[in-house]
């Protein structure tokens, strides 16, 4: 019998005489929902399943053992059962047998076909409605507006969407209560990171989308061995439904359920909470992606002293056999895949890969930045993707895309330490104006880089067109707390005693010239951007001193066999378009950090702007 419990955050307990949403309660339940005192019977026979009898609900639980459960997460999947009323709970065990039968089910229900021409490769068309990120219907709750984004001198912030706690709950109630009628609660227990790494997080998803569980074996490590690792421990409780109960008002498009008009991706660090709605797209239902390793870690990095990013991970190795490990953070659809897979076009030159996507990093006892992967495969838009634009995409995708089948994989991939970042890579897609590399003076004057990142607008948010767009660290759509308490958060690394500080660099492939043509090949050759930076950190004298930081020097960077690529054009810096671009730094700052801009980010606009006056 299922006892009471005291007040809980919103998606441990909803049930009940009172309702709790971070901590203030309410005297109504939600409709339709069962009292806490409602009496919930586990039931097993030789012959039938355990079943949940909640009144006049009759749960069966088909798969997993509720009673071998630790307290908390039984009470988390119980709560939130009688809230959302299943036919069915799963407790996922992340066998092969049980992804097998998962891949099975969606075939019967239309929702993916089996690609005959590859091995275990399957096609999902999805409703149109439902093919990316949707940054207005994604939100942080917290108590006070600033706690989330900053707030700005006019409109509406750029830096985050903020709901607060009374609409959230209203938007709560309106939605959860009996949205998974006629399905199948999936209990998915997985951990970003390896298991046993001291950066690794553990999570537990509840989803009624069998979508949800095949990706999610993809994207993380997940399964019993979780459930085991953790224990009674604490964990981000994380809360998806397509928003589709059976049986359906209306027909699917493609077979595939979802509800666009009422989708919602909602985050309550505070209690370490995330709650999806509406959406079966990656971005929105794979919680353990952007939402828990970006939105909610980087409030938990904040408070814990550590970095979570929107960067890919690579390790580059020259023909001497020396390697280095670097992160780089570019908005989504600027090649961060294509970096983090790159064959380089240079004789001896090695890059392998740790991660695409997202690094966590934190200093060591020694003063190392390390980084771990906490993925464990490979998700992302492909427009563009080719065998000459990346092979070793197209290789890994020539069948199951387990995270081990990429070609170009980092034997560390897995090192539960991390591996040591020595360079730190910011970049965008600027047509014009931006070199094509660049370093910083200082770890200071590197997290300013960072922070005036521009770009065209990506191919996996909802904006279309071509717009230059603020995306600062590339983590505009996924800061999880305010961007100038962000800021002074990179800049405290500084000040640690033994931090062994990377070189950060700003690359930009994308420059054209007056014809439109780009003027750097890209792909394998950015390999000869990467030499440099090497040989940056070696401590080489191949760099010349300008407005906006070290550039290659006339030799420094390998050109052999590119006789039409004209260095000089590359690293140009026009002093009428860096005037502009001071100005719109100063702009943005001003309008949407406003009083939350750290005097030091101040101060590197001032700098920047002298500097670019004695041009």
């Amino acid at each position: 019998m299922m006892t009471g419990s005291p007040p809980l955050s919103p998606i441990r307990a909803r049930t009940g005489p009172k309702i709790s949403i971070l901590g203030k309660m309410s005297e109504e339940p939600f409709p339709g929902v069962i009292e806490e005192t409602s009496p919930l019977y586990l039931e097993r026979t030789e012959t039938t399943p355990v079943k949940l009898n909640i009144l006049f609900i009759i749960i069966t639980l088909v798969q997993g053992d509720l009673k071998s459960l630790a307290p908390n997460v039984r009470n988390f999947i119980e709560s939130n059962a009688k809230l959302c009323q299943p036919k069915a709970i799963h407790i996922c065990d992340g066998s092969e047998d049980e992804n097998k039968k998962i891949l099975e089910l969606m075939v019967e229900q239309g929702m993916i076909k089996k690609l005959r021409k590859y091995e275990n490769c399957w096609l999902a068309c999805t409703d149109p409605r439902d093919v990316a990120r949707i940054e207005s219907k994604t939100v942080i709750v917290t108590p006070e507006q600033r706690d989330t984004i900053p707030i700005p001198k006019s409109g509406v912030s750029q830096l985050g969407r903020w709901m607060s706690e009374e609409d959230f709950e209203k938007a709560f109630r309106v939605r959860f209560p009996g949205c998974m009628e006629g399905r199948t609660m999936y209990v998915i227990p997985f951990s970003m990171g390896p298991i046993g790494s001291p950066l690794s997080k553990f999570a537990i998803e509840l989803t009624d989308s069998p979508y949800v569980v095949a990706s999610m074996k993809i994207m993380t490590r997940m399964g019993t061995s979780v459930l085991e690792a953790l224990g009674d421990g604490e964990f981000v409780k994380c809360l998806h439904s397509v928003g589709c109960p059976l049986p359906l008002k209306k027909p699917l498009v493609n077979n595939w359920p979802c509800n666009p008009d009422m989708t919602l991706i909602a985050h309550i660090p505070d209690h370490r909470e995330i709650i999806s709605f509406g959406s079966g797209y990656g971005g929105n239902s794979l919680l353990g992606k952007k939402c828990f390793a970006l939105r909610i870690a980087s409030r938990i990095a904040k408070e814990e002293g550590w970095l979570a990013e929107h960067m890919l991970i690579l390790g580059i190795t020259n023909p001497k056999g020396e390697k280095k490990y670097f992160a780089a953070a570019f908005p989504s659809a600027c090649g961060k895949t294509n970096l983090a897979m790159m064959n380089p076009s240079l004789p001896g030159w090695k890059v392998e890969c740790i991660g695409d996507d997202i690094a966590w990093m934190k200093f060591d006892d020694k003063g190392n930045l390390r980084a771990i992967n906490p993925e464990n495969g490979f998700f992302g838009v492909a427009p563009g993707t080719s065998m000459k634009t990346n092979p070793n995409a197209m290789k890994t995708i020539k069948k199951n895309t387990i995270f081990t089948n990429c070609p170009v994989i980092d034997p560390a991939w897995e090192n539960p330490e991390g591996v040591p970042i020595e360079g730190i890579i910011f970049g965008g897609r600027r047509p014009e104006g931006v070199p094509l590399v660049y370093e910083a003076f200082n770890w200071q004057h590197g997290v300013f880089i960072g922070a005036t990142m521009r770009s065209e607008a990506t191919a996996a948010a909802e904006y279309k067109g071509k717009i230059i767009m603020h995306d600062p660290f590339a983590m505009r759509p996924f800061f999880g707390y305010n961007f100038g308490q962000y800021l002074s958060h990179w800049l405290s690394m500084a000040h640690r005693p033994t931090a062994k500080l990377p070189k950060i660099f700003h690359v930009n492939w994308f420059r054209k010239d007056e014809q439109g043509r780009f003027l750097w090949p890209g792909f394998g050759e950015n390999a000869r951007v990467l030499e440099w930076m090497f040989n940056r950190i070696q401590g080489e004298d191949c760099a010349q001193l300008t407005a906006i930081g070290y550039v290659p020097n006339d030799t420094g960077l390998n050109l052999k066999g590119l006789e039409r690529v004209s260095l000089q054009k590359l690293c140009d810096i026009s002093k009428e378009f860096w005037e502009k671009e001071v100005e719109e730094i100063k702009k943005y700052f001003a309008e949407q950090v406003n009083a939350d801009l750290p005097y030091e980010v101040e101060r590197e606009v001032i700098a920047l702007e002298q500097r670019i006056k004695q041009l």
